[in-house]
């Protein structure tokens, strides 16, 4: 497997600053995580490289992570992100787990250290957290419907509940899927501050929830769509969205046009990303520098209504 990684020799690595990173996950071609990595990088005098390791160029399915998480260690790499749909599965393949890894089940990020052991982080937990409290200050967090129980999903929802919400209801078309994130919540944070539900229950939940997350790829670039029918959305709602490629999703905009307080995944991506490159660089990124980054990269990041 390693023969699918260009030659990461361009990073000379007696270059004391020199870093060698990449992402691995399906449909990452729109990704704007490189650029954001390297802009900051660049400003702070460091030789980065950051590559996209896209399982559908490769022409492999999502259990070839491991192979491919062993054949970047074994290039050099300093670390790697991890994406949909690998968050989950990377763990059985790593030497180790940060406790809120540990705690999410899921990683999406891989240090790899002195010793050569690979340990898994998140930092989609604090992204998210960070984001909301920017972005949806004065939210009600009473009744939260999220949609999506997958690796992003866990990490929204323990931020959600980190954030303040009371009660948060996670719905999956895998119920049994629903279930276990809602139960690894309970342990955590308390008895009755989660519950599993399926997607036919979405138009009575939406219809006393204060707000939703959607942590699902659908309205990704390589996933367009709404994930459930526009008129469950109501102008009492407040609308969360994890994807950020594009910031405009369909369900964004459907949400906006209804007078719904909205929140792009910009501000998650940019969070996350700045953790994940104190993890690989042990450097403070300038999380403002790289906000404006986003809006550059990809359009204006629309304002909280």
């Amino acid at each position: 497997m390693a023969d699918v990684f260009k030659d990461p020799s361009v990073v000379d690595p007696s270059f004391v600053d020199s870093y060698l990173v990449g992402l691995i996950g399906s449909g990452i071609g729109p990704s704007l995580s490189p650029a954001l990595h390297e802009r900051e990088a660049d400003r702070q005098g460091l030789r980065y490289l950051y590559r996209l390791i896209d399982i559908d160029v490769l022409g492999v399915g999502p259990e070839a992570v491991g192979e491919l998480v062993r054949a970047a260690r074994d290039l050099g790499f300093d670390g790697l992100n991890i994406t949909h749909p690998c968050k989950q599965l990377v763990i059985e393949h790593l030497d180790g787990l940060a406790p809120q890894a540990e705690a999410l089940g899921a990683v999406n990020t891989v240090v790899f250290e002195a010793d050569g052991r690979a340990i898994g982080h998140n930092t989609d937990v604090t992204g998210f957290a960070a984001s909301f409290a920017r972005g949806l200050p004065d939210a009600p967090m009473e009744r939260v419907v999220q949609v999506g129980a997958g690796g992003a999903g866990a990490a929204v929802a323990h931020a959600t509940l980190t954030l303040g919400a009371e009660r948060v209801t996670v719905v999956d078309a895998l119920p049994e899927r629903a279930t276990a994130l809602a139960d690894s919540l309970n342990r955590h944070f308390g008895p009755g501050r989660a519950v599993g539900a399926t997607p036919d229950r979405l138009p009575e939940l939406l219809t006393a929830a204060d707000g939703i997350v959607h942590a699902t790829p659908t309205g990704m670039a390589a996933h367009p769509g709404l994930p459930f029918p526009a008129h469950l959305l109501h102008s009492a709602l407040w609308v969360a969205e994890v994807v950020y490629r594009p910031l405009e999703t369909q369900l964004l905009s459907t949400a906006r046009a209804l007078g719904c307080a909205t929140l792009d995944g910009g501000g998650m991506a940019v969070f996350q990303a700045a953790d994940a490159f104190r993890l690989f660089t042990g450097r403070e990124p300038d999380s403002a520098r790289m906000l404006a980054d986003i809006a550059e990269l990809a359009g204006a990041v629309p304002a909280p209504k």
